[in-house]
């Protein structure tokens, strides 16, 4: 196994007396491809949310390479780790693209905001890998929900962080879109060794992913292991508490999934 780029032990959680999360313990190797599947419900926003330190309050421990999360200041996690998360249908912006992006070199700003010397390069390079430069003057709220997708994206990039968090990236994005923001994320992966952990409802997504998988159910970890072996009826029955079947993809020659009952 690869050195831990993400350690978690025991990670509780709770708001208001209720329970969220409840021992969730998982180890991911730097340079690794997670996705974290469940139901609606399971758990799995929250769990990103524990780490970026949006959701306080929980109990157990989280190591980023071997430091403890909660020794990390806001500026050494953010140079380690970046997250996008859930996009809003109904955002208002008032920069454009490229200065969007620029925003995700906050954790490399000098005093009073003053830039820093690669920034220009690290802005251009992430750019160009999520596929946006024709953006570059315009504003997020001009573009497609695909296209905002990927802008978002790049400002993540933008970190050069080594952990990239994502919470359903390719929700609400047709068909098109969805392949784009995959491809671009097996680009990271492939291209810059960033650990990529990726909140997904889409079991078949996740599949396509590759990779590792953490399944949670009702806040605990129902399963963890290679994707490949997620792909078993009983297995993701236990997940989702439905049933399912597995189909041969012709062309890929990898399983696909389809609810038990549901139409092909």
């Amino acid at each position: 196994m690869t050195e831990p780029a993400l350690e978690i032990e025991s990670l509780c959680f709770a708001i208001r007396g209720r329970s969220i999360l409840r021992d969730i313990s998982v180890r991911i190797g730097e340079g690794e491809m997670w996705s974290v599947i469940g139901a609606n419900g399971a758990g799995k926003s929250t769990l990103l949310k524990c780490l970026m330190r949006i959701h306080t309050g929980w109990t157990g421990h989280v190591r980023v390479f071997g430091v403890p999360l909660a020794s990390c200041s806001q500026r050494r996690l953010a140079r380690r780790v970046a997250y996008v998360p859930q996009a809003g249908g109904n955002q208002r912006f008032p920069y454009t693209v490229r200065e969007y992006v620029h925003m995700g070199r906050y954790p490399y700003a000098g005093p009073f905001g003053t830039r820093h010397p690669g920034d220009t390069r690290a802005v251009d390079a992430a750019m160009d890998l999520a596929g946006v430069e024709q953006f570059a003057g315009r504003t997020p709220d001009t573009l497609s929900g695909g296209e905002r997708q990927k802008v978002f994206l790049a400002a993540a990039l933008a970190q050069e962080s080594d952990i990239l968090l994502l919470d359903e990236p390719t929700a609400f994005l047709d068909y098109r879109h969805q392949a784009e923001v995959f491809g671009i994320l097996n680009r990271i992966n492939s291209e810059t060794s960033t650990t990529i952990i990726a909140v997904t409802h889409d079991v078949n997504a996740a599949l396509l992913a590759g990779g590792h998988a953490l399944a949670l159910r009702g806040g605990e970890v129902a399963w963890r292991g290679p994707t490949g072996e997620l792909a078993c009826e009983k297995r993701l029955g236990r997940v989702f508490d439905a049933p399912f079947r597995l189909l041969d993809d012709p062309v890929t020659g990898l399983r696909v999934v389809a609810p038990q009952g549901g139409s092909v």
